[in-house]
């Protein structure tokens, strides 16, 4: 595709973002992609990170365009973001020429705008803090009361370009041979600082198409998720629940610290989640789980209470730990839906509590930055259920990196880590 023709995608994929605003980015361009197969995937790769960028620069484009009086729409936001940034070689005029497959000709309201932004920076003084930082005006001071006087450089951590990360499966490999299979498929790694388990793929690289990921070798895992799996401390032979599992990713890690012995039980109250697992299992070789829907009225939490040795919950969040891969959540977030999650996190925690047997291990986890969704919530749970109590056990050699978790808890983001934001608190039940 031309550069031109890139830009036309680019618009076309951001309209179809508008259209559902309440869908998820990634899921929107997952589907745009695949009604249009005859878009290569080096024009994939380059038309998505297009458009991430003007996710990321959100709030300042709109800001901008809405300065020199123009209408926000995916065409400006676009056309706003080849001026600002100053990274195409060729002109705005150029790119909106019109002709073939590129988008059509500049109103003369855009060529205004254009002209209005040509010597402009991409930040101003006069912006206001919250559209500098590209977060929601209420959220502010939570980040603030989070990270003090770190909030601007953690969310300039936020607003760069994820990493690709993979987790060997030790269950078929080990992470060198995962690593030297990878290489002979032209994918270059390298070992991840914290996870002993984890590969870090240099730039976006086609990882799935490899017969490595195929062969249930290497799972796309983010570092600090496989982190959560070691906090876990999953051992072969023990009970293990899975609460709100997904998909099921931190199930297949747990899986493979079990070494496929034991019994792990994968739960969600999403059906197509954890029907996306089955395949995700079969190809890692894991068949020590077994998935459960949670449903209303079900009697089976009741039946195995006091039963697990260890209970993960990954509990549903706000994710702004997620915000370099997924930058349209922060477009989405209310101060409602904060105190709606604190609410469930809460009850999730006191059900999923209920399953653990005396001297057993609950590990609270989320992908979120917030002490009100991490260590507020923690503080809660202890004081409401004192049976319970704080532990960091050691380090051991091939899991849990010695220093991470601090009275039994762990906090992970882009900026001290290199990992998306995650947070995690080891409580043990009284024996």
């Amino acid at each position: 595709m031309t550069p031109s023709a890139r830009l036309s995608a680019t618009i076309d994929l951001l309209s179809a973002m508008e259209a559902t605003p309440y869908r998820p980015a990634d899921a929107v361009a997952n589907s745009f992609f695949r009604e249009r197969r005859y878009i290569g995937g080096g024009d994939r790769r380059a038309i998505s990170a297009r458009v991430w960028d003007i996710l990321r620069h959100w709030r300042r484009l709109c800001w901008w365009i809405e300065r020199a009086g123009a209408p926000v729409t995916p065409r400006s936001l676009t056309l706003a973001m080849v001026v600002l940034a100053r990274q195409d070689r060729m002109t705005p005029e150029e790119l909106f020429s019109g002709e073939r497959y590129a988008p059509t000709r500049l109103s003369a309201r855009e060529s205004e705008l254009c002209n209005f932004l040509r010597e402009q920076p991409l930040d101003h003084p006069e912006m206001p803090r919250p559209v500098r930082l590209e977060v929601p005006d209420w959220l502010l001071a939570h980040l603030d009361n989070a990270f003090g006087d770190q909030t601007e450089a953690e969310l300039a951590a936020m607003g760069g370009e994820a990493t690709l990360d993979l987790r060997a499966n030790l269950l078929k490999t080990t992470r060198e041979a995962a690593r030297a299979a990878l290489g002979e498929e032209g994918i270059v790694t390298r070992e991840t600082a914290l996870s002993p388990w984890g590969l870090r793929v240099a730039g976006r690289q086609p990882v799935t198409s490899t017969a490595a990921f195929r062969a249930g070798l290497v799972e796309i895992q983010d570092e600090g998720s496989q982190l959560i799996a070691a906090v876990v401390g999953a051992e072969p032979g023990m009970r293990v629940l899975d609460y709100c599992a997904g998909a099921a990713g931190k199930t297949l890690a747990m899986a493979m610290t079990m070494n496929n012995r034991g019994h792990i039980v994968a739960c969600d109250v999403s059906e197509p989640r954890l029907e996306g697992a089955v395949r995700r299992l079969r190809r890692a070789g894991v068949h020590n789980a077994e998935r459960h829907l949670l449903v209303p009225g079900d009697k089976w939490a009741r039946r195995r209470a006091g039963s697990f040795d260890r209970v993960l919950v990954d509990a549903p969040c706000t994710g702004t730990g997620t915000w370099r891969r997924n930058p349209d959540a922060r477009l989405r977030l209310r101060e409602s839906d904060l105190r709606e999650l604190m609410e469930k996190q809460a009850d999730i925690l006191d059900r999923a509590a209920k399953l653990l047997r005396p001297g057993g291990r609950l590990v609270y986890a989320t992908c979120s930055i917030l002490p009100e969704e991490n260590q507020n919530q923690i503080a809660a749970f202890v004081q409401r259920n004192p049976e319970f109590r704080m532990v960091t056990p050691p380090a051991v050699e091939g899991g849990m990196p010695a220093g991470l978790l601090v009275d039994g808890k762990m906090s992970l983001s882009p900026l001290r880590n290199g990992t998306d934001g995650f947070f995690a608190a080891i409580m043990e039940r009284a024996a």
